[in-house]
Protein backbone atom coordinates (compact mmCIF):
# COMPACT_ATOMS: atom_id res chain seq x y z
CA UNK A 1 0.00 0.00 0.00
CA UNK A 2 1.30 3.38 -0.92
CA UNK A 3 1.86 6.09 1.48
CA UNK A 4 0.09 9.31 1.64
CA UNK A 5 1.60 12.39 2.83
CA UNK A 6 -1.10 13.26 4.91
CA UNK A 7 -0.04 9.84 6.46
CA UNK A 8 3.51 11.42 7.69
CA UNK A 9 2.33 14.69 8.90
CA UNK A 10 -0.21 17.11 10.02
CA UNK A 11 -0.28 20.58 10.01
CA UNK A 12 -1.43 23.16 13.25
CA UNK A 13 -2.07 26.64 13.46
CA UNK A 14 0.57 28.26 14.75
CA UNK A 15 -0.46 31.59 14.67
CA UNK A 16 -3.71 32.28 13.04
CA UNK A 17 -3.56 35.24 9.75
CA UNK A 18 -3.69 38.57 10.29
CA UNK A 19 -3.22 41.87 9.61
CA UNK A 20 0.34 43.35 11.18
CA UNK A 21 1.00 39.43 12.30
CA UNK A 22 4.57 40.05 12.78
CA UNK A 23 4.07 43.36 15.25
CA UNK A 24 6.97 43.39 18.16
CA UNK A 25 8.18 40.03 18.98
CA UNK A 26 5.60 37.06 18.30
CA UNK A 27 5.89 33.54 18.93
CA UNK A 28 4.29 30.55 17.37
CA UNK A 29 2.68 28.23 19.58
CA UNK A 30 4.76 25.63 21.24
CA UNK A 31 4.85 21.98 19.68
CA UNK A 32 6.37 18.67 21.70
CA UNK A 33 8.10 16.24 19.09
CA UNK A 34 7.88 12.95 21.53
CA UNK A 35 5.85 12.18 18.83
CA UNK A 36 7.83 13.32 15.45
CA UNK A 37 11.34 13.22 13.86
CA UNK A 38 10.81 17.07 12.73
CA UNK A 39 8.93 20.04 12.21
CA UNK A 40 8.60 22.27 9.48
CA UNK A 41 7.20 26.14 10.65
CA UNK A 42 5.63 28.01 7.81
CA UNK A 43 5.38 31.64 7.96
CA UNK A 44 3.50 33.27 5.09
CA UNK A 45 2.40 36.65 4.09
CA UNK A 46 0.26 37.92 1.42
CA UNK A 47 1.15 41.79 1.83
CA UNK A 48 4.26 43.16 3.48
CA UNK A 49 5.64 45.98 1.37
CA UNK A 50 8.71 47.28 3.74
CA UNK A 51 8.09 44.95 6.85
CA UNK A 52 10.99 42.62 7.68
CA UNK A 53 11.44 40.05 10.61
CA UNK A 54 13.99 38.01 12.01
CA UNK A 55 12.94 34.69 12.59
CA UNK A 56 14.52 31.81 15.39
CA UNK A 57 13.61 28.73 16.02
CA UNK A 58 13.77 28.02 19.62
CA UNK A 59 14.02 24.59 21.40
CA UNK A 60 11.51 24.72 24.60
CA UNK A 61 11.57 22.79 28.27
CA UNK A 62 7.75 22.80 28.02
CA UNK A 63 4.61 23.84 26.76
CA UNK A 64 4.86 27.11 28.77
CA UNK A 65 7.96 27.36 28.15
CA UNK A 66 9.63 28.12 30.92
CA UNK A 67 13.26 28.00 29.53
CA UNK A 68 14.29 28.44 25.42
CA UNK A 69 17.00 27.98 23.81
CA UNK A 70 17.54 29.37 20.62
CA UNK A 71 19.08 26.31 17.76
CA UNK A 72 20.24 26.22 14.61
CA UNK A 73 17.71 24.81 11.55
CA UNK A 74 17.03 25.01 7.76
CA UNK A 75 15.21 27.31 5.94
CA UNK A 76 13.36 28.47 2.51
CA UNK A 77 11.91 31.25 1.42
CA UNK A 78 9.81 31.22 -1.89
CA UNK A 79 8.49 35.07 -3.10
CA UNK A 80 5.45 35.58 -5.34
CA UNK A 81 4.97 31.67 -6.93
CA UNK A 82 8.44 31.51 -7.89
CA UNK A 83 10.51 28.77 -7.73
CA UNK A 84 11.50 27.96 -4.01
CA UNK A 85 14.61 29.25 -2.59
CA UNK A 86 17.99 27.52 -2.09
CA UNK A 87 17.84 25.84 1.14
CA UNK A 88 20.55 27.55 3.61
CA UNK A 89 21.58 26.78 7.22
CA UNK A 90 20.93 29.00 9.40
CA UNK A 91 22.80 29.41 12.71
CA UNK A 92 20.95 29.66 16.24
CA UNK A 93 20.78 33.45 16.05
CA UNK A 94 18.16 33.24 13.07
CA UNK A 95 17.65 35.45 9.46
CA UNK A 96 16.12 38.74 8.64
CA UNK A 97 13.70 38.13 5.77
CA UNK A 98 13.94 40.39 2.73
CA UNK A 99 10.79 43.25 2.53
CA UNK A 100 8.41 42.21 -0.29
CA UNK A 101 4.56 40.58 -0.30
CA UNK A 102 3.31 36.81 -1.06
CA UNK A 103 6.09 34.79 0.38
CA UNK A 104 6.76 32.06 2.14
CA UNK A 105 9.57 30.99 4.76
CA UNK A 106 9.72 27.59 5.97
CA UNK A 107 12.01 26.58 9.11
CA UNK A 108 12.66 23.04 9.57
CA UNK A 109 14.71 20.86 12.56
CA UNK A 110 14.97 17.61 12.88
CA UNK A 111 14.15 16.11 16.74
CA UNK A 112 17.53 15.01 16.78
CA UNK A 113 18.80 18.55 16.50
CA UNK A 114 16.13 19.53 19.21
CA UNK A 115 17.10 16.94 21.58
CA UNK A 116 20.89 17.91 21.22
CA UNK A 117 20.08 21.39 23.27
CA UNK A 118 18.14 19.35 26.21
CA UNK A 119 14.65 20.06 25.08
CA UNK A 120 12.06 18.13 23.26
CA UNK A 121 9.50 20.77 21.95
CA UNK A 122 9.91 23.62 19.60
CA UNK A 123 8.43 27.57 18.50
CA UNK A 124 9.47 29.95 16.10
CA UNK A 125 10.07 33.45 17.47
CA UNK A 126 9.84 36.45 14.94
CA UNK A 127 11.12 39.60 16.02
CA UNK A 128 10.12 43.00 13.88
CA UNK A 129 13.30 44.54 12.02
CA UNK A 130 11.56 47.16 10.17
CA UNK A 131 8.08 48.20 11.42
CA UNK A 132 5.70 47.67 8.48
CA UNK A 133 2.54 45.99 8.69
CA UNK A 134 2.27 42.30 7.25
CA UNK A 135 -0.71 40.09 6.62
CA UNK A 136 0.11 36.95 7.59
CA UNK A 137 0.57 33.72 9.91
CA UNK A 138 2.54 30.77 11.13
CA UNK A 139 1.73 27.13 10.10
CA UNK A 140 2.87 24.13 11.90
CA UNK A 141 3.85 21.08 9.92
CA UNK A 142 4.57 17.74 12.22
CA UNK A 143 6.74 15.55 10.22
CA UNK A 144 7.53 11.66 9.69
CA UNK A 145 5.56 10.26 13.05
CA UNK A 146 7.41 7.77 15.05
CA UNK A 147 4.97 5.25 15.52
CA UNK A 148 1.24 4.28 13.82
CA UNK A 149 -1.53 6.53 15.01
CA UNK A 150 0.75 10.10 15.60
CA UNK A 151 -0.68 11.32 13.04
CA UNK A 152 -4.69 10.28 12.98
CA UNK A 153 -6.79 8.22 10.12
CA UNK A 154 -10.51 8.91 9.72
CA UNK A 155 -12.66 7.44 6.98
CA UNK A 156 -15.83 8.73 5.98
CA UNK A 157 -18.48 6.40 5.15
Amino acid sequence: MTSRMLERSHLEVGLAPVADAFSGTVYSDVVNLKDHNRVRFVAFWGVGATGTVTLTVEACDDVVPTNVSAVPYTSRTTVGGADPGAITERAAAGFTTTAGSAQIIECEIQAAALLASGYSYARLKSVEVVDSPILGGILIEMLEPRHAGATQLSSVT
